[in-house]
């Protein structure tokens, strides 16, 4: 089920836009400021961002730009009154994926999002080990058939070990690879890596594991 992120300020149309797209089959996280729809980005996973431009606290162009500096492939799609042709231009420079003018239909914004979902989903090839896949640019990890619900930095660090699997990756360079803005440090990794064993065992994976090299850092292994 398709995730999507609703950044929509106005309660009315709001509730019927998550209610609709719920029954078109989607998951709907509804928030409605920047600030709480940034918070949600950087916390869950999403497959596509509705996102309004007049917030409360905000423009929509800032979370537009701080979403695309952190997931160059994930579809934002935006929903505005501003129907002049300098917003349309600045929104996709930003990295919006398509503009959508209210007032509008219902229908139309379904085939909106499907189109911009079906865009995203492009012929990448996953990156490999034993039965791990990952989708890079659509931030989706499989084992098997199975897919693995994991957080943000989870997905980074099991992105980075596996594109290196069985070779030692040190702290200071899984560190400087998926926290480029400063907000893990050196004590808290083991933790996330932790929780990431925890998640992978829980969902009964036993052919591969993290290992802890003393001193220098981890690496991704097939179980012998």
């Amino acid at each position: 089920m398709p995730k999507i992120l609703l950044v929509e300020d106005d309660p009315i149309l709001g509730r019927s836009l998550a209610l609709n797209l719920k029954l078109e089959g989607y998951e709907v996280e509804w928030a409605e400021t920047l600030q709480s729809g940034f918070s949600a980005f950087k916390q869950n996973k999403f497959d596509l961002i509705l996102l309004d431009l007049g917030l409360p606290d905000g423009h929509g162009f800032n979370l537009c730009q701080e979403i695309r500096s952190k997931d160059k492939s994930l579809p934002i799609v935006i929903l505005t009154a501003q129907a002049d042709e300098s917003s349309v231009v600045e929104g996709l420079n930003l990295g919006a994926s398509d503009y959508v003018r209210k007032p509008f239909g219902l229908k139309e914004l379904a085939a909106r999002v499907r189109c911009a979902l079906r865009e995203s989903k492009s012929s990448e090839l996953p990156l490999r080990f034993s039965d791990l896949k990952i989708f890079i640019d659509q931030r989706r990890a499989f084992f098997g058939e199975h897919e693995l619900e994991l957080k943000r930095r989870e997905f980074d660090i099991l992105t980075y070990l596996t594109d290196r699997a069985e070779q030692v990756v040190t702290r200071e360079a899984l560190l400087s690879k998926i926290d480029q803005d400063g907000e893990i440090s050196d004590r808290t990794i083991d933790s996330h890596v932790s929780h990431l064993r925890s998640h992978l065992k829980g969902s009964g994976i036993s052919s591969i594991h993290i290992a802890s090299i003393y001193g220098v850092g981890y690496r991704l292994e097939k179980t012998r």
